[in-house]
């Protein structure tokens, strides 16, 4: 009983203390917008964004492509040698190991 006194005259003096701590365990780790789950939502909000601008620079880059393809004829003929390392039958095609490794 002794003990029991002693533990409720401790809670009684330092109520305001036990109950901050309590309220930060439950909104920092437990709560369902704790600030945990909160920092990993902001970390793969970021690489989303990241992503996001990653493939809008390529759509940007095909729409070019593209616009290229339809208004020059010769842009089909220089894709198709360039990336395809296609010939016409009287040409020879020399590949230097610069360009493989771009």
């Amino acid at each position: 009983m002794d003990k029991l006194a002693t533990l409720w005259a401790f809670v009684r003096r330092r109520k305001y203390l036990i109950t901050f701590a309590a309220f930060v365990v439950v909104v920092g780790f437990l709560d369902e917008n704790s600030i945990v789950r909160r920092v990993g939502y902001a970390n793969e909000i970021s690489r989303l964004n990241s992503e996001i601008e990653k493939y809008r620079a390529e759509y940007e880059e095909n729409t070019e492509r593209l616009n290229e393809l339809a208004v020059d004829s010769g842009a089909i003929e220089r894709i198709a040698r360039e990336k395809y390392l296609m010939k016409k039958p009287n040409e020879d095609i020399y590949v230097f190991e610069e360009d493989i490794e771009k």
